[in-house]
């Protein structure tokens, strides 16, 4: 008889808890699955797209205003060349002869040159700078006449050396002031030299001479006169030694006369000279040194420095196009690369040409940028080249340099506010701006979950913003416009 033995408690647990597991295990695998399936209902409803809203942005109140930018460079202004007329005062060799011109103090870079200032030196002699329009072209000393030598006397009175008159006569005041400016700056003036002072002697002492003869003839004269009253021999030869005396003294008197004039034409040129190389006159001052041409030693024949003015200008060049919104006298902002910025005016546009109707257009178009820096008048010019492919040069003057004092030569950004709104308006993207096909502009607002369409009247355009002003309907700072799906 065979004998069935039944399972005890341990294992009856065993096997509980494997069938629990395995239970488990189908229902997670069941939701797994649940989740993973879609009818086809939700299937499609996940494949549209989601609800589209419109791309809209704020309607802002502000002012507006249009610019041109460009690059520009920093220089300085009225740029010269400058070249001695003539050689300085007479230098002596070792044996009188004249020493070779050579420079032996340079013109000193960035230097500001005043009137009566020292340029540079050649020879040791100094070359002085003075204020005139009418160019140094010869040596100027007694008896010479001319516009250049009362230009030199209104110099001197300047300088605080009075010449005893402006009348365009170099006579011997002018000569006594120019010596006492030359000493005044330690150097010594052109004073007659060895040779002069030995003709004046000589002609002097003609002079002298010639009286003597003329002394000695009336005194010849004189004892005929007297032998003549003491007998009759004496007294019939009286009438032909009267007649020799007469000769002599007709030829003594001219003698006398030959000399004077000689010894006055000598010395009406006879005095302090001002040599053609020893000043240099400019039309400005003061005026500052931008470079020097030459170099020590060298001899000064033809041009020894370059000067400008003081006046800071930057020179900047604008597309055509936007030529044509530039006009002289628009205010202008110079950034320059190290974050320093400073004010400046357009004062010369290329090719510009005055055309009917600029200063009205002026006006127009840009009121606020003509109230702040334009000159006001009805002539306003602008470019007159329209090629927008055609780069037009600009120059700006910079009154008050300030940054830019030490920056000649550097590039610097320049922005011309070349219109401006007056005072605050609504400004929207220019995207937002559409036009209907029976070309009147519109922008979209979204009020309420709508959107609706308000007729506006388009005006000045910068930066990509438009100014707008509604034509029928409430258009308000804040109001959402569209610019997009």
């Amino acid at each position: 008889m065979t004998r069935r033995l039944l399972p005890g408690p341990g294992r009856r647990s065993r096997q509980g808890a494997l069938i629990v597991g395995v239970v488990a295990l189908v229902g997670a695998g069941g939701w797994l699955a649940g989740s993973r399936m879609q009818s086809p209902a939700d299937a499609a409803a996940g494949h549209r797209p989601p609800d589209t809203r419109p791309v809209t942005v704020a309607v802002q109140r502000q002012r507006l205003t249009a610019s041109v930018v460009a690059q520009g460079s920093v220089e300085f202004g009225a740029a010269r060349s400058v070249s001695l007329s003539g050689p300085v005062g007479a230098t002596g060799g070792s044996e009188g002869e004249a020493a070779a011109q050579l420079v032996t103090r340079l013109p000193e870079a960035g230097a500001t040159l005043a009137e009566g200032s020292v340029l540079m030196q050649v020879s040791g002699r100094p070359v002085f700078v003075l204020r005139g329009t009418v160019p140094m072209y010869r040596t100027l000393g007694p008896g010479v006449s001319g516009d250049d030598v009362r230009q030199l006397q209104s110099a001197l009175r300047r300088l605080g050396h009075d010449p005893g008159g402006v009348g365009g006569h170099y006579g011997q005041g002018t000569a006594a002031a120019v010596t006492q400016w030359y000493k005044s700056k330690g150097f010594e003036p052109q004073s007659p030299d060895a040779d002069d002072e030995q003709q004046l002697g000589d002609l002097q002492q003609a002079v002298t001479d010639a009286q003597l003869a003329l002394l000695q003839v009336r005194s010849g004269e004189g004892g005929g006169a007297d032998s003549g009253g003491k007998g009759g021999e004496a007294s019939s030869a009286a009438p032909a030694s009267g007649a020799a005396h007469t000769l002599e003294l007709k030829s003594a008197h001219r003698r006398l006369d030959r000399a004077n004039m000689a010894l006055s034409s000598f010395t009406s040129g006879y005095g302090t000279k001002l040599p053609a190389g020893e000043v240099v006159f400019l039309p400005d001052l003061p005026a500052r040194v931008d470079k020097a041409k030459v170099r020590l030693g060298d001899t000064p024949d033809g041009p020894v420095v370059t000067v400008t003015s003081s006046d800071v200008l930057v020179r900047a060049v604008v597309p055509g196009s936007d030529s044509q919104h530039v006009r002289k006298g628009m205010t202008v902002r110079i950034d320059t690369a190290d974050g320093g910025h400073v004010t400046g005016v357009v004062t010369e546009i290329a090719g510009s040409a005055a055309k009917p109707g600029d200063g009205k257009k002026a006006d127009g178009e840009g009121g606020e940028a003509r109230a702040d820096g334009a000159d006001g008048d009805s002539d306003a010019e602008g470019a007159g080249s329209g090629d927008p492919s055609t780069p037009v040069p600009v120059l700006v003057s910079v009154p008050r340099p300030g940054a830019l004092r030490d920056q000649s030569g550097s590039a610097v950004t320049v922005t011309i506010g070349v219109s401006s709104s007056k005072g605050p308006v609504l400004v929207v993207p220019v995207a937002a701006v559409h036009t209907t096909s029976d070309g009147e502009a519109h922008v979209r607002v979204e009020r309420g979950g709508k959107v609706v369409g308000v007729p506006v009247e388009a005006g000045l355009s910068a930066a990509g913003q438009v100014e707008v002003t509604p034509r029928r309907g409430a258009l308000r700072a804040g109001d959402q416009v569209v610019v997009g799906q």
